[in-house]
């Protein structure tokens, strides 16, 4: 088959519209259809390639010519841009000014190896199986308070009052992060994954940095028993994390830590409430609870889209060739509904064989917080059904809205009825 090399001359699509973010799914097949990479433009004017299906995607996801080096994907940026006006306007700004300066880009996520491979081996010790373990009891005792709060009220939105609350409780648990700070972290957060390039998004990220330096500081003077002391003391062989190190990491951790998750319950839940079927085959064997969420995951996973990356040299999509020094989008949540992989994909059936899901990622990009993930996704999600077997939406399915953002599948409320 012949190279494909349109995207180079026709104009990228401006797909990511609210149109789209209210129902991907049937978009984001016909792109499948058409091509295995298509350009597209991104909120903030970027221009990139979106991978749609399942096997390319795993591909790219463990591909090293695609590269996630921040440092270097920065210089990339400018003639990526599809509107001069914009590309302008970003010349023209100071690095402080960008939405991510550098300070909160010093992270695994935004790193090749060799600087990946340390940064997640120092980050792995303080995030462990067995402290993630320990967590259970602690989880569901949350859980149930909000439960019991939920109980009072006939209606109430399960966003607010169950989905949000349990895993911005416990990221800001195993990192130490104060009641009182809650609330400005949570708007912060919200804005930085918007997607969006605005002078609001950039004085969150400016705000976040000061944060986080005065929130290190307080575990270097007064060492806890959290996560983000064990981040200021962690040594490997002599070496430690730097100064801004230390702040991009416990950055990535509180938005990864927790966003990702709120979606998990929020789709999760909605799948359940519009499934009655399989509302019944959970209350009827709990075993299923664990295939449950990897459905949920795959069949509208909270992560739409996988973080940046850009190419280091001419990379091969099947029939497409994208060039070298282009940035390139993979599609999670298309490549959960991808026919060739997954039978009848559009259906939701906690009884399908699972095997190497991309709802996480692959390779060495792959979560480090998914094992978390997935344990208050079955807690939270099991002890809501089973204490409120009549559980319903208040409200017509189709009038719900989805949050309007590149990365995260999410809705803005989930309005239920109680009883």
């Amino acid at each position: 088959m012949a190279d494909t090399r349109a995207g180079q001359t026709a104009p990228p699509l401006d797909l990511f519209t609210p149109a789209f973010h209210q129902n991907p799914h049937e978009a984001l097949a016909e792109l499948r259809r058409a091509a295995p990479a298509v350009p597209v433009t991104t909120p903030n004017g970027l221009r990139t390639w979106l991978v749609t299906g399942y096997e390319h995607a795993r591909a790219l996801l463990a591909d090293p010519r695609l590269s996630k080096d921040m440092r270097v994907g920065r210089d990339l940026v400018p003639r990526n841009f599809t509107d001069p006006d914009k590309q302008r306007e970003f010349l023209a700004e100071s690095g402080e000014r960008s939405q991510f300066p550098h300070v909160l880009s010093v992270h695994m996520l935004d790193s090749d190896p060799p600087d990946h491979t340390r940064l997640r081996r120092l980050v792995a010790r303080a995030f462990t199986a067995r402290r993630v373990e320990s967590l259970r009891p602690r989880i569901t005792e949350l859980t149930d308070e909000l439960l019991d709060a939920m109980a009072r009220h006939e209606r109430v939105d399960l966003m607010e009052a169950l989905a949000f609350p349990v895993p911005f409780t416990v990221i800001c648990w195993l990192l130490g992060v104060p009641p009182d700070d809650r609330a400005a972290f949570r708007r912060w957060s919200n804005l930085l994954v918007s997607g969006a390039g605005t002078d609001e998004v950039r004085e969150a990220s400016a705000s976040m940095i000061t944060y986080l330096k005065a929130l290190i500081e307080s575990k270097r003077a007064e060492p806890a028993d959290d996560m983000l002391t064990d981040l200021v003391q962690a040594r490997d062989d002599g070496d430690t994390l730097t100064s801004d190190e230390l702040i991009s990491m416990a950055f990535l951790l509180l938005v990864a830590g927790h966003e990702t998750t709120v979606n998990l319950i929020g789709n999760g839940a909605l799948a359940l409430l519009t499934h009655p079927a399989v509302r019944r085959q959970l209350a009827a064997d709990a075993s299923l609870w664990p295939a449950a969420v990897e459905e949920f995951l795959r069949h509208d996973g909270p992560v739409t889209n996988a973080t940046w990356r850009f190419t280091t040299e001419p990379v091969r999509v099947g029939s497409v060739v994208i060039p070298e020094g282009e940035f390139v989008t993979i599609s999670l949540g298309a490549a959960g509904r991808d026919p060739a992989r997954y039978p009848d994909p559009d259906r939701l059936d906690i009884t399908r064989a699972h095997t190497a899901s991309v709802a996480f990622g692959h390779g060495i990009h792959h979560c480090l917080g998914a094992p978390l993930a997935r344990l208050e996704g079955q807690i939270v999600l099991g002890r809501l059904f089973a204490r409120f077997p009549a559980l319903r939406l208040a409200g017509d399915a189709d009038r719900l809205r989805w949050r309007s953002s590149l990365m995260m599948r999410g809705l803005e409320e989930l309005p239920v009825r109680t009883a």
